[in-house]
């Protein structure tokens, strides 16, 4: 017999090309490239004019099918040789940024960051953080003047400084956002207290100044395990008595107990939850909610009385040997 059955149509995939080491992941097409490969370097169009890229993955296509903008071009070794040049460039072009800001008496609240050329020269973007609003009006014109290139002051955010500066940790290890993290996730208050970390400043504020990026990383597991655990001050049954939590160790998988005069580290399994059982005992004591005290139907089959469910037989004894089947 013929097999009428098709393969699936393969599922279309896009590349996943990033434009600096540590950076986000952006997709573009590329089936006019069907030779591309892995750490291939492309040049593509962005919002920010004409970048080069690094492919580092192949993902497959969203399925609402959105449109993605495709690979202009493979980079050729010429436009590698820019790219390098360029970037030695960006020092200098940063003290001249920096001798310019000298000359209008400085910018307060205002830190100039970097440099950035693209890969052949035509933009410059210059990134500075700071808290308040501030008119650079002035400097952009100033600056402009001296280069060929498009100029451009871009602002960013603490998090993204401490990425372009990197440096170590308060854990003497290289900064996450500086070595592996591409992407910053929502961090709060709540994640240091669910992992029974002290909230003294020092000890949840990154070099950024803001909440470690470190927090989020255990915290679903801590909320698993806490789920699991008695609440403080809960009254519990252990192996030695009736006692009251006073702290929960959810990688443990344990609280401590406080019965009569002495503290106990007891584990999950050992964990008697009384106050649960004495609200299910109150609970079966008492009348039924439709009918009181009398006589209650709420637990019969349906079509059946009470006193039909008793008398019912329930007995699974089978036929006698050699009896007629019907």
């Amino acid at each position: 017999m013929t097999d009428m059955t098709t393969a699936p149509e393969q599922q279309r995939k896009v590349a996943g090309i990033r434009f600096h080491r540590v950076g986000k992941l952006y997709h573009f097409e590329f089936d006019e490239y069907p030779q591309l490969q892995m750490n291939d370097y492309v040049i593509v169009e962005t919002a920010r004019g004409r970048q080069m890229g690094q492919v580092v993955a192949f993902a497959p296509a969203e399925a609402d099918a959105r449109d993605y903008k495709s690979i202009m071009r493979m980079a050729t070794p010429r436009d590698l040789l820019l790219k390098q040049h360029w970037e030695g460039r960006q020092q200098d072009a940063m003290d001249v940024l920096l001798g310019i800001v000298n000359q209008h008496g400085g910018y307060p609240g205002v830190k100039f960051v970097a440099a950035l050329f693209n890969y052949d020269g035509t933009t410059l973007t210059f990134l500075y953080s700071t808290e308040d609003k501030v008119n650079l009006s002035r400097l952009w014109n100033d600056v402009s003047r001296e280069f060929d290139a498009h100029v451009e002051l871009r602002q960013i955010g603490p998090r993204d400084v401490a990425k372009l500066l990197g440096g170590f940790g308060a854990c003497g290890e290289l900064r996450c956002c500086s070595t592996f993290l591409t992407d910053f996730s929502p961090i709060s208050i709540k994640m240091a207290k669910m992992q029974g970390i002290s909230l003294n400043p020092s000890e949840i504020t990154g070099m950024c100044g803001r909440l470690r990026c470190c927090l989020v990383y255990e915290y679903e597991q801590y909320v698993q395990a806490r789920a699991k655990l008695p609440k403080r001050n809960k009254r519990i049954g252990t192996p030695h008595g009736e006692g009251k939590v006073v702290d929960v160790h959810p990688l443990q998988d344990a609280v401590t107990v406080y019965v009569g005069e002495s503290y106990h580290l007891v584990q999950r399994e050992d964990l008697v939850p009384l106050e649960e059982l004495e609200a299910l005992a109150k609970k079966a004591k008492e009348p039924c909610t439709k009918h009181g005290d009398g006589p209650c139907e709420c637990g019969a089959k349906p079509g059946k009385t009470v006193d039909e469910v008793d008398n019912e037989d329930t007995s699974d004894e089978s036929p006698e040997e050699g009896a007629d089947e019907l």
